[in-house]
């Protein structure tokens, strides 16, 4: 068979059977540059840009470590005594009632009305030296109500190292508040006094004016024909009136005490003082705060590296296989 005779599909047959070896001189060459490649791209991978994209997140998980790290400035928390008083200032008098703050004055309480029913009420607190005292005035507190004709409701007392405390609700007859007021005032010193008078007589009279008429409605049923539904309306109305008479005996019976909120407290303890630092403090509080960045940075920065380091290994890998490829053509 001649060359004239060869189709095209001999021939790109013959060509792919054939294997052509390449010279030494060229796989000596091929090996010089796959060789000094991994150096190079090493070299090459770390450019400004992608140092860039790195020191960026980096540096703002530092500043935000350090941002939300640092000790915020706080005011000052109001003692106990303070906390009161803006409670009181803050709450409105009851509706119908006379309110009155004393401080450190005298206690003052306003006399009671002797022709109208009122709903009295103080608080009083004082300040003791010791928790002796505290625990004195207690039981002086409970013998100057009971000497008036008043009781005790409730009586919660406290002690810890030097410090005491208690709170007494005293019932005393509301013609002799004034007088309670007077002498337990007397046991320490006042740092706080409230008085609330609530006039209770107009929802008495209305409540009188209520049961007169119920009663006339009674007398002109009872003067009717006793009929099933006239004897239901009266057993209606009987039962509507002493619930009346009831609640306007209890309120009666309420408005007759005062009621005495007494507190009994030892001074609170101070604030130690702050000492001045040595020269070096604001070294070790720069330390102390790099430190903590440094602990944020690289937990937060970290797992940035990680993915960005088995990135780079991948691709190494694939690309030393594909010299490999290469290499191994003949």
């Amino acid at each position: 068979m001649s060359q004239h005779d060869l189709t095209a599909g001999d021939l790109a047959a013959q060509l792919r059977a054939a294997r052509i070896a390449a010279p030494p001189e060229l796989r000596e060459r091929v090996r010089m540059i796959a060789g000094s490649e991994p150096s190079h791209a090493r070299l090459s991978w770390f450019t400004a840009r992608r140092a860039l994209v790195v020191a960026v997140p980096v540096a703002a998980a530092v500043a935000a470590s350090i941002v939300f790290t640092l000790p915020s400035h706080k005011q000052p928390q109001p003692t106990a005594l303070s906390a009161q008083r803006t409670e009181r200032a803050a709450s409105p008098p009851l509706h119908g009632s006379v309110s009155k703050s004393f401080g450190a004055a005298p206690a003052l309480a306003p006399p009671p009305s002797r022709t109208r029913a009122q709903r009295y009420g103080a608080s009083l607190t004082l300040r003791l030296a010791t928790a002796t005292g505290v625990s004195n005035g207690v039981k002086r507190a409970l013998h100057i109500a009971s000497a008036l004709g008043g009781y005790s409701t409730s009586v919660h007392a406290s002690t810890r190292g030097r410090a005491a405390s208690a709170t007494l609700v005293l019932k005393v007859p509301r013609t002799h508040v004034q007088q309670a007021v007077t002498q337990l005032s007397a046991l320490g010193t006042i740092t706080g006094e409230h008085v609330d008078v609530q006039d209770i007589q107009t929802g008495l009279n209305a409540t009188d004016r209520t049961i007169a008429r119920l009663q006339r409605q009674l007398r002109k049923l009872r003067a009717e024909t006793q009929t099933v539904s006239v004897r239901r309306n009266i057993a209606t109305i009987t039962a509507r009136v002493e619930r009346l008479q009831r609640q306007q005996a209890a309120a009666i019976r309420t408005a007759r005490y005062a009621t005495i909120d007494l507190r009994l407290a030892t001074p609170a303890s101070a604030a130690p003082a702050h000492h001045g630092h040595g020269p070096l403090h604001g070294l070790g509080v720069a330390f102390r705060w790099i430190g903590i960045g440094a602990v944020y940075a690289f937990a937060l920065g970290a797992p940035l590296a990680a993915l960005i380091t088995l990135a780079w290994l991948a691709a190494r890998t694939i690309r030393r296989r594909r010299e490999n490829e290469l290499l191994s053509r003949r």
